[in-house]
């Protein structure tokens, strides 16, 4: 019911306002195959093109330890694989004689290219150490790789000796008579303990590599054991003769590491020799790049990928190649 007056005040009212019906939109018409295809060829192209145009990616290694000196911290150490930060947190003495051979060893290849476009030049502060130059599997990657391993057995062995270590000390093996080609002589002194450096290199440079299972690491762990066999190569006998007047009757001997140097120069030899080869379909061995090219031997450095000219100017970066790779002078190979 309405109140009194009501109805009058009813009849003022402006009319409602209706809301006009809202029309369905029409149904799109199904785009023809040939236009779904187009669209994603295009998405396709961009995505390539933008994986072509981001960088490439460097993984960082185990060198990064020379730049760290005494602050060895295992758990600040890029690019080490789980294997490695194992043998890192369980031997840290040892890993400060890594850090030591990182550095020799970088020395050594500096000085073995020093008249080089490519100049083995390290990249401060950078966790590749030498930038993208050890992306393509050339011979200055195998020459790296094997000096590299050499430079950590040379450490290791080296400190064993000289008491610096509490798990290794002097060669266990050299007792006993021996002989020569000048006679019999008595295994005595501190002879240098060449199998635990080598062993310890095996496991701790190798790690990564036997992780990966693929035709660069197997190139990486053939040139490991290059490095590895050539400091073993030179280890010499030192003697000291025992007699009426020095007449060495009774001679003294032990084996002693030969300078760096001397690895360094001989690991260079095999780069100049070093053999380009491509992997079996099983990725198991190596097999020669071309025909009649010789075969790879345990001792010859191997590499898959021609080396870059390390002075020509890479227009899309806007430097010269090598510069970008890691450093570069520009004198005469």
């Amino acid at each position: 019911m309405l109140r009194p007056g009501g109805a009058k005040e009813a009849a003022q009212l402006p009319p409602r306002r209706t809301r006009a019906p809202v029309p369905e939109p029409e149904p799109r018409p199904a785009a023809p195959d040939g236009s779904r295809a187009s669209v994603r060829l295009g998405l396709a192209c961009f995505l390539l093109l933008l994986l072509l145009t981001l960088p490439a990616r460097v993984d960082t290694s185990w060198w990064y330890i020379g730049a760290l000196g005494a602050r060895v911290i295992c758990d600040n150490i890029p690019g080490l694989v789980s294997r490695q930060r194992q043998l890192c947190q369980r031997y840290p003495d040892i890993m400060r004689s890594v850090g030591e051979g990182a550095r020799e060893w970088i020395r050594e290849c500096q000085h073995q290219f020093r008249h080089h476009r490519w100049n083995c030049t390290t990249l401060d502060r950078d966790h590749t150490v030498f930038g993208r130059v050890m992306l393509r599997s050339s011979r200055e990657a195998a020459f790296v790789y094997a000096i590299s391993s050499a430079g950590v057995v040379h450490a290791i062995t080296r400190a064993c000796s000289q008491g610096e270590l509490s798990v290794c000390s002097c060669d266990p093996y050299t007792r006993g008579r021996h002989h020569d080609q000048r006679g019999d002589f008595d295994w005595g002194g501190c002879s240098d303990n060449i199998h635990y450096g080598v062993r310890f290199a095996k496991a701790f440079v190798d790690a990564k590599e036997k992780r990966l299972k693929d035709a660069r690491a197997l190139m990486n762990l053939h040139n490991n054991r290059c490095g590895r066999t050539a400091v073993r190569r030179f280890l010499k006998l030192e003697c000291k003769c025992h007699g009426v007047s020095g007449s060495c009757t009774l001679r003294t001997c032990w084996r002693a590491l030969s300078d760096f140097r001397r690895t360094g120069d001989y690991l260079r030899r095999r780069y100049d020799g070093a053999v380009q080869v491509t992997a079996t379909q099983d990725g198991a061995n190596f097999t020669a790049a071309r025909q009649g090219y010789r075969r790879a031997t345990r001792t010859d450095l191997v590499y898959f990928d021609n080396s870059p000219d390390y002075c020509v100017l890479d227009k899309a970066a806007g430097v010269r190649a090598g510069d970008a790779m890691g450093g570069v002078s520009f004198l005469p190979t």
